[in-house]
């Protein structure tokens, strides 16, 4: 009986938990089929028309099949108030998220958890120089960012009164502020922030002069500033803990670089110079670029520019191209500060001591109390060492001087741009163009290619910006700034041709200093070797003329010089220590190789695990896990010790190693046993792609496995590495998520179109077309043409209908 009575409450219990799971089922996809409803009703307008009430006469928004907008508008006014509409219905999320974070306002809307990213980007005073600048705007630029603004806040209204936020503010639970003009402007100091950063070069040279033998130390500079002995001893002499003092937390990538070329139409088929760009960024879903067209009666201009700012950034109008890549010059100094012991807001300065400059900073949290905070400024700059440990008693402190905190106005430089018709305007506008430095290459259909370093470039009393200096003397400091007129400059140059790839851009003869640190050489070196040498013409070996078509196929090329000048030597070290033929498959692979990071040879797996272990085995167990991440240039250091070692002079840390033939060999076996650990014993199967994967991650996909496999991508396969003009360069773990952010071939032959890869897509919308459709694209290769002029690939039209 109680056994009967035992299944009889089994079954109960049974068909009370199937009715609670089919109950949770019904719930969840109730639910789930909610979600799709909201988002589905939650997308944009792009058809039909729409009233936007602060519009003077209508404009019409196309879209083709891409989803690139075309916007026509009648007057600069509605141009403008537009281009801040249609941004808004694809990027409104993106947008609120880059004016908070690089305001230092994101636990406003997140919590707690970002008090301290705020404190970060609080002290680095983005938000600050923007309203400086805005002091120094004339009227026509501020009335352009009014437009836009005004454009931007009617979107906003729109969608609150409709309820169709979109998908992120409801999981976040916050409704956005109306957009100011001092907005755009901290978005574009950002950029600057993100492209134009040297401060942890600095701390951490200092903290190596401290912490290893000088012998050491100079393997580990660039170049070791052997002329600037009081430099070094006010370094050595610093009593503050560096490795401390600092985080490196929220440093961009090293080399956020890019490529970009010009070629004269002497080498061209059509007669008429080419050019080309992909600037190489974070890859995040939505792009860091958004595509669009603008025309108005004053001008015709298409290409892309951040979400969040007007106007168009890079790209071409019927006349001009032009793109930019990164020169990366040294224009952040740190100060070695002395507080006075009875003030913490005084400072040394020849003798005497000087009041700082205190901003209350107050950070607003969400479900928390305010926290107070507050940014001290010297007379070089805030102070940035102990942002996290303000209450830490300390002998020295560190302020920064960068010209990205000065007032400047590139706004006013990118509407100029946008207008110019030759190099004579074109330059002229990029004298209003001054953070980031960017190394601009310019086409025109008059046949002038032409290239400027461009930006402001401190010229230094004492140092090269190598080492922190002293901030209590007069004797350091910056005198003033590289003479517009003597920036680097090419015009017209015999060869027929322009390149850079954040490679060092002046000779020796060059009278300023620019940089410490360049990038390595190796996808500047593949571009020049590939405009010398096209393809020959089978049937009559003639050397074929460029095209547009080989302008493509040179942005996607992914032949890894690194490896055709280090690998011969390797695989010789290897073969030597590997006596008994252990590794005789491996080695064979390696030696087969024909130096292309193609995803589907294993080769190239096997040759960047041995170089990221050569690099880590070096440097990683020497020094603390934060100034690991500080230090710069460790690929070019250690391609350095490499060459010196294979050339027969050792140095101490390969030494330390147990000497270069150990040293190699261990890493290559170590190499080796992570890769079977990933994809098993059989060589044959391995294949670079197996690890290498293109991803585009959502910002939000971290909260959550379930965020992530409904915001991001599908991971792909991918060819290419850091070191190829194909940029993929992956995080240590597989994943890409830096490279070529947006791609951009112009013939100035036909500048009715150009062609463009903008991954992985236009819209910001999940429930979108457009999120992800050019993933596949840019893994491939697969070009869109954006047409300006003549017979446009319109597939949707809307119309913004003036009240």
């Amino acid at each position: 009986m109680a056994q009967q009575v035992s299944k009889s409450k089994r079954r109960k219990w049974v068909k009370i938990l199937s009715w609670i799971i089919g109950v949770i089922i019904i719930i969840g996809g109730a639910a789930f089929a909610g979600l799709h409803f909201y988002l589905a009703t939650s997308k944009p307008v792009i058809e039909g028309e729409t009233v936007v009430k602060i519009l003077d006469e209508d404009v019409e928004v196309t879209r083709d099949e891409i989803g690139v907008p075309h916007i026509f508008a009648k007057t600069e006014a509605d141009l403008y108030r537009a281009q801040g509409y249609v941004q808004a219905q694809d990027r409104l999320f993106q947008m609120d998220l880059a004016r908070r974070q690089a305001s230092g306002m994101l636990a406003e809307v997140i919590g707690e958890a970002a008090v301290e990213t705020d404190k970060y980007f609080r002290t680095f005073s983005l938000r600050h120089a923007a309203e400086l600048s805005w002091e120094d705007y004339d009227e026509k630029s501020r009335q352009i960012l009014e437009w836009y603004a005004e454009g931007v806040n009617a979107f906003i209204a729109e969608v609150k009164s409709t309820s169709k936020l979109s998908y992120e503010f409801k999981l976040l639970g916050y409704t956005p502020e109306p957009w100011t003009p001092l907005d755009s402007l901290t978005i574009g100091k950002y950029m600057a922030y993100d492209l134009g950063g040297n401060w942890n070069q600095q701390a951490f040279r200092s903290w190596a002069l401290q912490n290893f033998t000088e012998e050491e130390a100079k393997e580990l500079f660039v170049e070791y500033p052997e002329n600037a002995q009081s430099i070094i001893e006010a370094n050595l002499n610093i009593e503050a803990d560096i490795a401390t003092a600092f985080t490196p937390d929220y440093l961009p990538p090293e080399f956020n670089g890019s490529n970009n070329w010009v070629i004269s139409g002497e080498l061209t088929e059509s007669g008429k110079p080419l050019l080309a760009d992909d600037p190489h960024l974070g890859l995040s879903t939505p792009s860091i670029w958004y595509q669009m067209h603008l025309q108005s009666p004053e001008q015709n201009v298409s290409g892309v520019i951040f979400a969040g700012i007007p106007g168009i950034i890079l790209g071409h109008n019927e006349e001009i191209a032009w793109g930019v890549t990164n020169v990366n010059p040294d224009v952040q100094d740190l100060y070695i500060e002395v507080p006075n012991p009875k003030n913490p807001y005084q400072f040394e300065y020849d003798g005497k001591w000087e009041d700082a400059t205190v901003r209350q900073e107050p950070i607003r949290v969400k479900d928390g109390e305010t926290v107070d905070f507050e940014v001290v400024e010297t007379r070089h700059g805030p102070i940035i060492s102990n942002i996290m440990l303000k209450d830490t008693e300390v002998k020295e402190v560190f302020s920064m001087q960068w010209t990205a905190l000065q007032s400047t106005q590139e706004l006013k430089a990118i509407i100029g741009l946008n207008k110019a018709t030759n190099w004579k305007e074109f330059e002229k506008a990029l004298e209003d163009f001054k953070v980031p430095a960017q190394n601009f290459v310019f086409a025109s259909t008059d046949g002038t290619i032409a290239y400027k370093a461009n930006g402001i470039v401190p010229i230094r009393k004492q140092g090269t910006g190598a080492l922190p200096v002293p901030g209590n003397s007069s004797q350091y400091g910056w005198e003033s700034y590289i003479p517009f007129d003597e920036l680097p400059t090419v015009i017209n140059p015999e060869e027929g041709y322009i390149a850079t790839a954040n490679n060092e851009v002046v000779g020796e003869h060059y009278p300023y200093h620019l940089s410490n640190l360049w990038a390595q050489p190796y996808r500047y070196e593949r571009i020049v070797e590939m405009i010398e040498n096209p393809s020959i013409d089978q049937k009559t070996g003639v050397q074929l003329k460029l095209t547009p078509d080989y302008m493509k196929v040179m942005q996607m090329d992914q032949k890894n010089l690194h490896a055709e000048e280090f690998l011969p030597r390797l695989v010789a070290t290897i073969k030597e220590q590997d006596a008994e033929g252990k590794y005789a498959k491996v080695i064979s692979l390696l030696e087969e190789w024909e130096y292309y990071d193609d995803k589907e040879q294993g080769a190239p797996l096997v040759y960047h695990f041995l170089i990221e272990n050569m690099e880590k085995a070096l440097f990683e167990d020497a020094m603390p896990a934060d100034m690991y991440k500080l230090m710069p240039a460790k690929s070019q250091i250690t391609d350095q010790m490499l060459r010196d070692a294979f050339a027969g002079n050792e140095g101490v840390w390969i030494q330390g190693e147990g000497g270069l033939n150990q040293f190699v060999y261990t890493a290559f076996e170590d190499a080796v046993i992570k890769i079977e650990d990933r994809l098993g014993t059989s060589v044959s199967k391995w294949q670079w792609g197996s690890y290498n994967k293109l991803t585009f991650n959502h910002p939000l996909s971290s909260a959550s496995d379930l965020l992530a496999n409904y915001l991001n991508p599908d991971k792909l396969a991918v060819g290419g590495s850091s070191v190829t003009v194909q940029a993929a360069a992956e995080d240590g773990y597989g994943n890409v998520k830096h490279g070529a952010s947006w791609r951009f071939v112009a013939d100035l032959n036909d500048l009715s179109s150009a062609q463009h890869i903008v991954g992985p897509g236009q819209s910001g919308h999940v429930k979108s077309k457009w999120y992800d459709n050019q993933v596949v694209n840019w893994v491939e290769g697969h070009y869109h043409q954006t047409k300006i002029n003549g017979d446009m690939d319109v597939r949707y039209e809307l119309t913004l209908k003036a009240e």
